[in-house]
């Protein structure tokens, strides 16, 4: 046979000496046996790491191998709980039946199914009519109503896009005004602190001013006396008036000249507006006190006067249009207050106009000024019908989806100027709607006396929120501004020549001519903050632009 193999040797070391081994020299037989302990502790250290190297691989492999399983049951996102599912599932969102409404804030049903929504007037109760009962209101109504306009009708509510201005600015679109004497001039604040002028009737006549503020553009007023004179107020804590002509702007107001000291200490300029008997501008910050400013000799008048809770926006200021001296301003306080200018002090409001959170804005009816018209974030828009009476409890309260979490620009419920009924105002839609599979947010026409939907405007081209929205106060137009862009709607037309009805087909946009740079990213697409150039100083934002034609009819219902 054979002799044994070593390697059987090294691990059955126990039974390795043999009789005739045993008698040779102790010398010899220790020294080779301590070679060989030591050849063993080796190969036995070394089998060890290999196994631990293995079970570690095994190990491995089996965490990598888990199967997976798919479950079919519905598992809701926001709830964490099983049988039904939340979330957006084609343009459809679809709410959280544990959690209350988001249109109108109640638990009991879902957004899809919720009143409101199916008809926008459910629970509003309509305005009261005249008793024609008495004498006055027999003489009222053979007399005087038939000379009032009755509201609007539907055929000139301009619901067809005409044309678009796409990507005008490099950051949101905050405010909205139309020139005073150039109809077809509109112009734009964004989110950067820059002003844009658009002549939308020739597209490409357009300019933008870049160095006017470094931050949010939160509200613009022509000067009644110059119109070529704009008045700006920014988050930067600043007062701005700039000449149209030459591009030149001045600083009337600056609440931080000595530049950022932290949040505690910073201010900015929210709500504005002009009183014209007095020639003041009045405007507001960020921590609840209220500025005047003498259009005149461009300086402030007075002290800083307290209007609103300390430490809270007051982000909308209007003078009443029949008595100036009538201010109605909003805020973060969860308050709506009527003053009289002629003595303004802390605390000495005339009536406070109580919401259930923040109030976005808060205008008086646009010819009579005997209505008050308010936004709040709690869904609702809420109406006083007259200034004279109860001002405890709004009049109507209108269930309407502008909640929203960040990343937008305030909505706003706006009258319309023209409309001599004060019964119509347009806002923007958050909640998007199910148009033959496309999730779109509509512009809605709605008659506060009722609470009813009039129309709602909308284009298949427009997929973002449409939160800032003004009506021109002489012809029938509606500018909106949509993240970056800004389009113009005009009342759609039924009868018309061929000619005119090609090219009413064909809705014009205009975009910037952007070229790429090495590392694929646009010039003059940029999203820096930044308003300085390479060199260091501030330079206008010069762009070329292309008009580009689409073939296709706005829809709107």
């Amino acid at each position: 046979m054979p002799p044994p193999k070593r390697r059987r040797r090294f691990v059955h070391n126990t039974k390795e000496a043999d009789s005739d081994e045993e008698s040779s020299s102790s010398s010899s037989s220790s020294s080779s046996d301590e070679e060989e302990d030591d050849q063993i502790e080796s190969q036995v250290d070394d089998d060890g790491e290999e196994e631990e190297v293995e079970e570690d691989k095994n190990a491995k492999e089996k965490k990598m191998k888990v199967p997976i399983t798919i479950s079919l049951k519905k598992v809701c996102k926001v709830c964490k709980g099983k049988g039904h599912e939340a979330g957006f599932k084609g343009a459809v969102y679809i709410d959280c039946p544990m959690k209350p409404c988001f249109l109108c804030k109640k638990p009991g049903h879902t957004t899809m199914t919720c009143p409101h929504r199916v008809a926008m007037e459910h629970g509003v109760v309509p305005a009261p009519t005249m008793n024609t009962k008495t004498s006055f209101g027999y003489i009222f109504k053979r007399q005087v109503q038939a000379r009032i306009p009755m509201i609007k009708l539907a055929s000139v509510v301009p619901t067809q896009l005409e044309c678009g201005n796409i990507r005008f600015h490099s950051r949101r679109v905050t405010c909205l005004e139309f020139h005073p004497t150039r109809n077809n001039v509109v112009l734009s604040g964004d989110k950067k602190g820059q002003v844009g002028i658009w002549d939308y009737c020739k597209l490409q006549e357009k300019m933008i001013y870049g160095s006017i503020h470094t931050c949010i553009v939160n509200n613009m007023k022509f000067n009644l006396r110059n119109d070529e004179v704009l008045y700006t107020s920014s988050s930067d804590g600043t007062i701005s008036c700039t000449d149209l002509e030459t591009g030149i702007s001045s600083c009337l107001l600056d609440l931080n000249p000595d530049g950022w000291n932290g949040p505690a200490t910073w201010r900015m300029f929210y709500g504005m507006d002009i009183n014209v008997g007095n020639s003041l501008l009045l405007v507001a910050d960020n921590f609840g006190y209220l500025y005047l400013l003498d259009e005149r000799s461009r300086t402030k008048t007075g002290e800083p006067i307290r209007i609103h809770n300390k430490g809270s926006k007051v982000v909308g200021l209007h003078c009443n249009p029949v008595q100036p001296d009538l201010l109605l301003s909003c805020g973060n306080d969860h308050f709506a207050r009527i003053w009289d200018a002629r003595r303004l002090e802390a605390g000495s409001s005339l009536a406070s106009l109580a919401h259930g959170r923040v109030v976005n804005s808060a205008y008086f009816s646009p010819i009579t000024g005997s209505k008050i018209l308010t936004t709040s974030q709690d869904n609702r828009i809420r109406l006083w019908d007259s200034i004279f009476g109860n001002l405890d409890s709004p009049s109507r309260e209108i269930v309407h989806s502008h909640d929203f979490n960040r990343h937008l620009t305030p909505f706003r419920a706006e009258w319309d100027p023209k409309d001599h009924s004060e019964s119509v105002a347009v806002i923007g839609r958050y909640i998007s709607e199910n148009y033959n599979g496309v999730a779109l947010h509509p512009i809605d026409f709605i008659d506060t006396s009722t609470g009813k939907l009039l129309a709602e405007v909308f284009d298949p081209d427009i997929s973002t929120i449409s939160p800032v929205n003004k009506l021109h106060p002489r012809d029938d137009v509606l500018a909106s501004g949509s993240s970056r862009s800004l389009f113009i709607w005009k009342p759609k037309e039924e009868i018309a020549e061929t000619t005119q009805e090609h090219k009413r087909n064909c809705k014009e946009f205009i975009y910037p001519n952007a070229r790429k740079k090495s590392r694929g990213k646009l010039e003059d697409d940029s999203d820096d903050d930044s308003d300085f150039g390479s060199k260091g100083k501030k330079d206008k934002a010069k762009k070329k632009y292309s008009i580009q034609t689409l073939r296709g009819k706005g829809k709107a219902k």
